[in-house]
């Protein structure tokens, strides 16, 4: 019986929903679904009862849920005595990362790191994958969150579980503003302001209605693009959650209308030599996938 489990099942427990547990562990519905079937088969029994829209625990289920809070109570516990020895760990961690979604999955790692080694500091430098491939390559970075495609084959990593939407920004107020979804005609013939890398899939995505004229802007992050979009100067078509303060007083993300959906790896070179408190952060990692 794995750990993970034991903690996916607490989480139904408590939260007395398959969606609500699935949406505070930050997985899917139906993966959570299949790690409690496979639970419940290991078991051979029954751990929980449809009611209503939820779920309530069967008498093995409760049974199972006051023994899981106890190992996983002592499991923590040692965990934490443990690594008592190692909390005078000192050193720098150099993270790049893109401004994408699974920026806040990484923050969650690097804060519960902290946890454990406060005495450690991070260096967080912003760029896209192609740059934080490149300052890896030289060693000037220890972790880093890229997005997918990417050549990892000189690289051990952990593939993300978000799912990266691209999406155009743009002002409350425009006539686009209310679509669920923006087809590629709708934006013929109007400013736009794309990301670098990603040019050739914005090119294939609005097929023929792209012109190479109405590119105003290109721009590696979208934080400038975000700005002169807010003033009325064009599109900005970025990946949907590369603003995570953004207000929507000025500036909203609609969905591009079958657009590609991405992925990204959090990844360290392969073979090389890391500090104490790289390496300490690596395994960290590892463990939060394990």
């Amino acid at each position: 019986m794995e750990l993970r489990l034991l903690r996916y099942f607490l989480a139904i427990a408590r939260e007395g929903t398959v969606n609500r547990a699935a949406e505070t562990l930050h997985i899917t519905q139906p993966t959570l679904s299949r790690q409690m079937n496979q639970l419940e088969y290991e078991l051979g029994v029954s751990l929980f009862e449809h009611q209503g829209r939820g779920v309530v625990l069967t008498e093995d289920g409760i049974l199972l849920r006051r023994r899981a809070e106890e190992i996983l109570e002592l499991v923590d516990k040692t965990e934490r005595e443990l690594s008592h020895s190692e909390e005078t760990i000192m050193g720098n961690i150099t993270v790049g990362y893109g401004e994408i979604r699974s920026m806040h999955r990484l923050a969650e790692y690097i804060a519960s790191f902290c946890e454990f080694y406060p005495l450690v500091r991070f260096s967080l430098f912003s760029g896209t994958a192609d740059i934080v491939k490149e300052r890896m390559d030289h060693g000037l970075i220890d972790v880093g969150l890229m997005m997918e495609p990417i050549d990892a084959e000189m690289y051990d990593y952990i593939r993300m579980e978000e799912t990266e939407r691209m999406a155009v920004f743009l002002r409350p107020g425009d006539p686009l503003a209310g679509e669920e979804a923006i087809r590629p005609e709708q934006l013929a013939g109007k400013p736009l302001i794309l990301p670098h890398r990603y040019l050739n899939i914005m090119r294939n995505w609005m097929g023929p209605y792209f012109q190479e004229e109405n590119v105003r802007f290109v721009q590696n992050l979208p934080a400038m693009g975000a700005i002169l979009t807010a003033m009325g100067q064009g599109y900005m078509l970025s990946i949907e959650e590369a603003l995570p303060f953004r207000d929507p007083a000025k500036l909203i993300a609609v969905p591009m209308a079958g657009g590609q959906e991405l992925h990204s790896i959090l990844a360290w070179k392969r073979g090389q030599p890391f500090g104490q408190a790289a390496e300490s952060f690596i395994r960290h990692l590892k463990a939060q996938k394990a």
